[in-house]
């Protein structure tokens, strides 16, 4: 284990695997400020050259087939992109990718972080139980029969934000370059899988990922992946959290098989509302969905309906939903409208999430929340 552990990172052996950057009981990771004696130097970003970004071509037809075989979809959320797994409560089961597919959903985004599970120095090596542990996932939703979106999610530095508890920084002059020599070992890792499976760059770029420094950093880590998986389709979003508004200042790279995403929690009064992990706290009691509020809903779509018939690349809306807080029949309303709203526009989606917070299956009773199922899927 000691091998694993560099410049006073933290790690610890966490349900059976090792798990960098993470301590298993919590606690605050110590803060780098440069390199330590001795420590292997930076990479040079620039031995990752971005891909030409001046004349994205449209999407392929395989592109656009993947699109469409994305279908309604969900998001296995707050389970591999936690801190650790089972972290935020709940783990990838496989009781969860049987019902998941038996209920009727065509795909399942996959969030991962990444970014704690690799070392804090060059060459950033992802650890491989962890890597093992995600295969494992990845090869069991493709048996199942499911189209995959495996992303990189939650990578706090890179955006600037502050660290969960438990994790530690790298050196800053690293983190662009860790991003994408970490891409260059997922991409490789998956390269053999068809093409039921596609990966996605980012998760809500912000913060210090402005459009030019994320335009710039997306080009270079697709250049890594098509170095191994030269026709798989990939996703890129804008930055401001995948924003729709942001998408005039995304530039694509010259590539044919991509697909483009945002995400809508618009009105974020209802969607939100309870959510104890925004500050100021958003009251509840808030209902949906008045005309006012539908405006708000389809806005964001709007925008990215008129940029997809402009780039000629189709939309795929990963995240939507509304939190625990929000009454039922509120929820069953905002779903269904969304639902329908954005497959007027041609969009695929995946809703937010499985079994969690804003989630269609109860872990408790082992059974989905069959209003919210049935707003989304019948």
């Amino acid at each position: 284990m000691s091998g694993w552990i560099r410049r006073g990172l933290l790690g610890a052996a966490c349900a059976g695997g090792l798990s960098l950057l993470v301590a298993c009981g919590g606690g605050g990771g110590g803060a780098v400020n440069g390199p330590a004696p001795g420590a292997p130097e930076v990479p040079d970003i620039g031995n990752y050259p971005p891909m030409a970004s001046d004349n994205a071509p449209g999407a392929s037809p395989k592109a656009i087939s993947a699109h469409a075989a994305l279908g309604r979809g969900v998001n296995f959320g707050n389970m591999l992109e936690a801190p650790t797994e089972g972290a935020w409560g709940v783990s990838v089961t496989d009781d969860f990718i049987v019902k998941a597919k038996a209920a009727g959903f065509a795909s399942v985004r996959l969030p991962v972080r990444w970014s704690n599970h690799a070392l804090g120095d060059a060459p950033y090596t992802i650890d491989p139980t962890f890597m093992s542990r995600v295969e494992t996932v990845v090869d069991k939703l493709l048996a199942e029969g499911f189209v995959v979106m495996l992303n990189m999610h939650h990578y706090r530095q890179l955006d600037g934000d502050t660290l969960d508890q438990g994790e530690a920084s790298v050196d800053p002059r690293g983190v662009q370059v860790r991003f994408v020599m970490l891409w260059e070992q997922i991409a490789q890792r998956f390269a053999n899988r068809g093409d039921k499976l596609i990966f996605e760059l980012y998760n809500e770029p912000h913060g210090k990922q402005d459009a030019s420094s994320w335009n710039s950093l997306a080009a270079r880590a697709l250049g890594v992946v098509r170095k191994s998986n030269p026709d798989r389709v990939v996703v890129i979003g804008p930055t401001q959290w995948n924003s729709a508004s942001s998408l005039a200042a995304l530039k694509l790279p010259n590539d044919a098989n991509l697909i483009a995403t945002i995400h809508n929690y618009e009105p974020f009064s209802f969607t939100h509302q309870g959510a104890e992990w925004v500050s100021p706290l958003p009251p509840t009691g808030v209902t949906c969905c008045s005309n006012t509020q539908f405006n708000q809903m389809v806005a964001p779509l709007n925008i990215a309906k008129a940029w997809s018939d402009s780039k000629r690349y189709p939309i795929f809306v990963g995240e939507f939903g509304a939190y625990s807080k929000a009454d039922m029949g509120s929820r069953v309303n905002f779903n269904r409208t969304m639902r329908d709203e954005m497959e007027a526009r041609g969009m695929t989606w995946s809703y937010w999430e499985f079994a969690s917070g804003f989630g269609v299956y109860d872990p408790a009773t082992l059974s989905f929340r069959q209003p919210l199922l049935d707003s989304l899927l019948h």
